[in-house]
Parts: structure tokens; C-alpha cells; sequence
């Protein structure tokens, strides 16, 4: 088997770490993203007992920056030859009260839409030098839970709730990987695909952290209890970086048992799809560096 280049983000815990894990002992040369030095090493050391795979790194990287997420971009293409598969994993649903990031922004939206998107435009001149290269984002079933989008209001300052920022910010990056996946199409790239994936409930510790009010709290709290474990999750991200079944299919959304799904098109018009990705390159363009995708 081709040995592959893969990043995966948010790959110290749960399904990042199960889908790193999985991935290293299929043989592939992994890098761990983390956050935190001390635990990406931990970790990474953890891989190679369990795999004996050698071939695992660590990419420390602040995701609520996206100037760090540009350097980390950087770091990576300095020290990597191309991109086989990026896992755009990382996320997280924040506390009751709205927060934004040093850069200004809001906590979710950042974490969960605008970093993935800055992670695929500023990789993909290294997806583009693998021969068959793969993107595959996170997405949730509480994208169709975030209500309607007000696109005057994409950072949230009027109408912020923990859960209705959350689901909007994945029902966004639906929309965001659609329109990369067409982008690409029009640029006549034909050896990188983006699909997405939601990993259905299990036991993980998101959500956990953060005081998101009483109700979700609790909800939270009493559903971990019921969830599969973690390793059900991990099973369509491990799917769709490896499998050949999926080696030309881009531009779709994948169940938890690795069956294409249809995604909550309630608000989608190509013109909604349009007005998101516009409104990510007006925050991404900063960030971007010269020779990146657009």
C-alpha cells in the first residue's frame, strides 16, 4: 500500500486521536496537530507504541488563531514534500456567553469554519503534488440545528447561543467544502477531493468543558452516558482518507456508516453557498499567502 502523508487537526483526543491512531497502523506517516506541545508529544509517543509506526509527527498550532494557522500551513509545506489527506477534525461548541478570539472574531465560527478553510486553501499547492490527494472535514448533525442564517450577522453579535453558533458553523462549512469542491472543478485540479463527514453522537469529551448554560450542559452531560464509544466516530474519517471506493467522488456529504447523505438544504441556494464563501474569503484573505490556491 502507498504510504501517505496525512494531517490530521485536533488529533490529541477523541476521534482525532482514534482516527491518527488507525491511520498510523495502516503505515501511514501521520502528523498529530495539537495545540498544546506536551500533550501533542505524549501522544505522538503513544501512536508509536501502540503502531510501532515511526513515521509520526507533531504540527503545534493554535486553531482560534488564524495567523497561527497560517504559520503552521507554512511550517508544514517547509518541511513536508506534498499533502496526501488533510482530516480537518478540530472543533468545538463554546460557552453560553460569546467569545472572540485575539484576532476579534467569534470563537466558533473561527474554530470550526474560517481555520478549516484557511487550512485548505493555504495546503493545497501540497495536495496539489500528491497523486491522489484527499480533504475530508468534520461536519455535525447539529447543522441542522443552528435555525436560519443571517448573513448580516455571520460573527454572531445579535443572536449568539452556544448551539445556534455551533450548528450554523457547520452548516457553513458544508457549504464552504461544496463550493471548494467546485473551485477546484473550474481550475481543471482533478487529483484532490473534499468531502465531508459527520461522525454521528459518541463519547467523546466535547462539549464537556464549557458552561453552555444548564439545559445543554445537561443534555450533554446525560447523553455521554448512552453514546457508543469513540471509535464509531472515527470509522468515515478513517474511511474516506483511505479507501479506494471514494478515490473520484468529491463534493459530498458521508454518514457515520460511510454512505452519502443528503445535508439539510433547508436555507442552501447556490446564491447562500456564494454570499458563505465570500464572507470567508473577506476574513481569510489577510491570511493568505501569495502563492495560495486563489
Amino acid at each position: 500500500m502507498e504510504n501517505k502523508i496525512i494531517l490530521v487537526t485536533g488529533a490529541t483526543d477523541g476521534i482525532g486521536k482514534i482516527t491518527a491512531t488507525s491511520l498510523a497502523e495502516q503505515g501511514h506517516t501521520v502528523i498529530v496537530h495539537g495545540r498544546n506541545k506536551q500533550k501533542a508529544e505524549t501522544v505522538l509517543n503513544e501512536i508509536i507504541s501502540k503502531t510501532g509506526n515511526k513515521k509520526i509527527d507533531i504540527l503545534i498550532a493554535d486553531m482560534l488563531s488564524l495567523a497561527d494557522v497560517k504559520r503552521a500551513a507554512e511550517e508544514f509545506e517547509q518541511k513536508y514534500p506534498k499533502l496526501d489527506v488533510l482530516v480537518n477534525n478540530a472543533g468545538a461548541i463554546f460557552s453560553k456567553n460569546r467569545e472572540t478570539t485575539t484576532e476579534g472574531f467569534e470563537k466558533t465560527i473561527t474554530l470550526n469554519l474560517m481555520a478549516p478553510t484557511l487550512l485548505m486553501l493555504s495546503l493545497e499547492k501540497a495536495l496539489e503534488k500528491s497523486s491522489s490527494a484527499r480533504i475530508i472535514n468534520m461536519y455535525s448533525a447539529m447543522h441542522k440545528r443552528g435555525g436560519k442564517p443571517d448573513f448580516s450577522d455571520f460573527q454572531l453579535e445579535k443572536s449568539y447561543k452556544p448551539d445556534r453558533a455551533y450548528g450554523l458553523s457547520k452548516l457553513y462549512l458544508v457549504w464552504a467544502t461544496r463550493h471548494f469542491a467546485k473551485l477546484l472543478k473550474e481550475k481543471g485540479i482533478k487529483n484532490i477531493t473534499v468531502n465531508g463527514t459527520h461522525p454521528g453522537a459518541v463519547a467523546t469529551n466535547f462539549g464537556q468543558e464549557p458552561d453552555k448554560g444548564f439545559l445543554i450542559n445537561t443534555i450533554f452531560k446525560v447523553a455521554l452516558r448512552f453514546m457508543p464509544k469513540p471509535e464509531v466516530g472515527a470509522v468515515s474519517s478513517i474511511y474516506l482518507a483511505t479507501s479506494p471506493e471514494v478515490e473520484k467522488i468529491t463534493g459530498e456529504f458521508f454518514d457515520p456508516k460511510n454512505k452519502i447523505e443528503k445535508p439539510d438544504d433547508k436555507y442552501y441556494s447556490t446564491a447562500n453557498e456564494q454570499i458563505v464563501w465570500d464572507y470567508c474569503m473577506s476574513i481569510l484573505q489577510p491570511y493568505l499567502s501569495q502563492n495560495s490556491f486563489l
